[in-house]
């Protein structure tokens, strides 16, 4: 599809048959690549109607999480390119600036946008532009209290902000009944706007009794509407509004934006809109949130395994756990199916909890569960868990109460790219006082991670990939706390896996002609010192294997105890993440580019011992 005018000058039915074709693309995209499909599909008309009313080469186009702006980019010069979505070297299934100048802002974290509107506005305001911000964010996003920080600054200084609340039955607020749907209409049109406005000049020239009468009169409607939480704020609302009508859309957008001031529109659509599987009775919603590759006739996955994902062998054994130790709750921040937290949500409701997209509040909440002598698992994605790095912090560290941090989606997560790599949680979570870390690297020595987990008295997090582990079958012993061992025995030269980095470790070694050791580290924080010194004494070279940033990570904890202890003649070299942040494409791509197949490892280590 190529557009030969502007979208202003489109027809409405010409709007709609562009809507059409732009489901179509995306649907026949993401059912071969993966991606986030019915979040997208449902705001396609909204972004149809957006870039019909505002400019996105002058006015900033702000999505709330980017992941439903697929025909944002289909509208941006990206229709031929759409086909590599979420390829190793192809379009971000996210906004990306350096993609297109029409991207304003990165995102792929949620409730961003309402801050990042006002701070666009300031600048505007001091350039002294004719630019409307306008933000696109989904009901889900409002649960996080950076929103209501952004509102409230918003509510208080006016600036010119358009924000779309894309309600998708997630769901803040519904039509109270028909009168509700009848305000909501009026308050839409132009008329109503027109004349509040008129109102309210006019009052000022009123006696006090008689402002007094027709404020309270407003304030009545309100109470029976959606929005009296926003005009509270000092922001305008208008609402619901059907967010399939392409052409009361336009019309409102059009409204919203002429007010100059702040203003909702609260638009109400369906999630998977276009595609009956996706958007019917009975459809798994978060299942079609974000999906792999699929078979648009029957909706099946197209891609099956019949091994056992960590995420699964995470909550099967958190479920083992509870059902043994009714001290044992936990929480998850709106991804109970993606953290593997829904089983346990099912089976224990009272003791387990989702609180939406709030990891700030999951983690301080767990806190307090533990101060009252329960034993929280608080599941959170690596990338997710950055959120709540200063109730780590402040909230559990500092009382050093035995909250277990739950990692999932350690390391290179693939196709969500930079804004959701898990590289990050060694580096920050080693920081911080009172916190031991560890990590399993197969299904056997994660049922005994958690295990260790469940009993141990003080702050605690253990990680673990998204996907499978690697194929790797070793007997475990139990866990000891900052106890490591020796799996495979060699001598001279020492892998060390951290994690999933065991299972790379061995891989390696089998490609390697030397006899080699093998190390399951088991613990960063704190460190196996006897077995370290240990191997020091009959290893010189050693290999750091670990899923993670560079800096601050395992290689770095390892170098710190070799300085502190004083140990010579250790040659170190570790094969983490470089310091930079990591594209999107498939793992194994992903991987390649970056040096850090087995056979590309094993290369290194021979040209780096021949050089010797």
């Amino acid at each position: 599809m190529k557009l030969e005018k502007k979208l202003s000058e489109y027809s409405i039915d010409e709007l709609n048959s562009i809507a059409s074709q732009i489901r179509e693309k995306i649907l026949g995209t993401v059912s071969a690549n993966g991606g986030h499909l019915s979040s997208t599909l449902g705001a396609t008309d909204l972004i149809v109607a957006m870039h019909a009313v505002f400019d996105s080469s002058m006015d900033p186009f702000i999505f709330d999480v980017s992941h439903q702006a697929y025909a944002h980019k289909l509208l941006t010069n990206r229709w031929d390119e759409f086909s590599t979505l979420r390829k190793f070297g192809g379009i971000c299934g996210y906004t990306k600036p350096s993609e297109s100048k029409t991207d304003y802002f990165v995102a792929g974290h949620s409730s961003t946008s309402i801050s990042l509107a006002v701070g666009a506005a300031k600048a505007i305001e001091l350039k002294g532009e004719d630019r409307v911000p306008v933000v696109l964010i989904g009901d889900g996003s409002m649960s996080a209290g950076m929103v209501y920080e952004a509102l409230n600054e918003l509510g208080d200084r006016k600036y010119p902000v358009v924000i779309i609340l894309n309600d998708n039955e997630m769901s803040i607020a519904k039509p109270i009944g028909a009168i509700s749907k009848l305000l909501s209409q009026t308050m839409a049109s132009s008329f109503y706007q027109k004349f509040k406005g008129f109102m309210h000049k006019t009052l000022e020239h009123f006696p006090d009794g008689a402002t007094y009468m027709a404020k309270k009169f407003e304030e009545s409607l309100k109470l029976i509407t959606p929005g009296i939480l926003f005009e509270e704020m000092g922001i305008d609302y208008i609402g619901p509004v059907n967010g399939h009508d392409i052409a009361g859309l336009i019309e409102t957008f059009t409204i919203a934006k002429n007010l100059k001031r702040p203003v909702i529109v609260h638009a109400q659509t369906t999630k998977g809109k276009g595609y009956e599987i996706a958007e019917g009775k009975g459809a798994n919603k978060e299942h079609w949130h974000g999906v792999g590759a699929f078979d648009v006739t029957t909706g099946s996955s197209s891609k099956k395994s019949g091994v056992k994902s960590a995420t699964e062998i995470f909550s099967d054994t958190l479920v083992d756990l509870a059902s043994k130790n009714s001290k044992i709750v936990g929480v998850t921040a709106a991804m109970p199916s993606g953290t593997g937290m829904s089983k346990a949500i099912e089976k224990f409701p009272n003791r387990f909890w989702d609180v939406a997209i709030a990891e700030q509040h999951a983690v301080t909440s767990m806190g307090a569960l533990a101060h009252e002598g329960f034993k929280p698992f608080c599941a959170i994605y690596s990338t997710f868990l950055q959120r709540g790095y200063d109730q780590v912090i402040h909230d559990i560290c500092i009382m050093s109460l035995p909250v277990v941090f739950a990692i999932d989606r350690a390391g290179i997560v693939g196709e969500d790219g930079e804004t959701h790599q898990g590289t990050f949680d060694i580096s920050f979570l080693r920081a911080i006082p009172n916190m031991t870390l560890f990590a399993p690297f197969n299904e056997v020595s994660m049922k005994e991670a958690m295990r260790f987990a469940s009993l141990l008295e003080t702050p605690s997090a253990f990680r673990y990939p998204r996907g499978s582990f690697s194929d790797c079958e070793y007997d475990i012993t139990p866990y000891e706390l900052g106890k490591g061992e020796i799996i495979r025995q060699g001598k001279d030269i020492a892998l060390i896996g951290y994690g999933n980095g065991v299972g790379r470790a061995l891989e390696v070694a089998k490609l390697l002609e030397d006899e080699v050791s093998v190390v399951d580290l088991r613990f960063v924080k704190p460190l196996d010192s006897e077995l370290l010194k240990s191997l020091a004494t009959t290893h010189k070279q050693w290999f750091i294997f670990s899923d993670s940033a560079k800096m601050g990570g395992v290689g770095s904890a390892i170098l710190e105890f070799i300085s502190d202890e004083k140990i010579k003649g250790i040659d170190l070299v570790t094969f983490e993440y470089d310091d930079e942040f990591i594209t999107h494409g498939s793992t194994l791509l992903v991987e390649e580019s970056l040096g850090l197949l087995p056979s590309q490892l094993a290369q290194k280590i021979k040209e780096i011992i021949g050089e010797k």
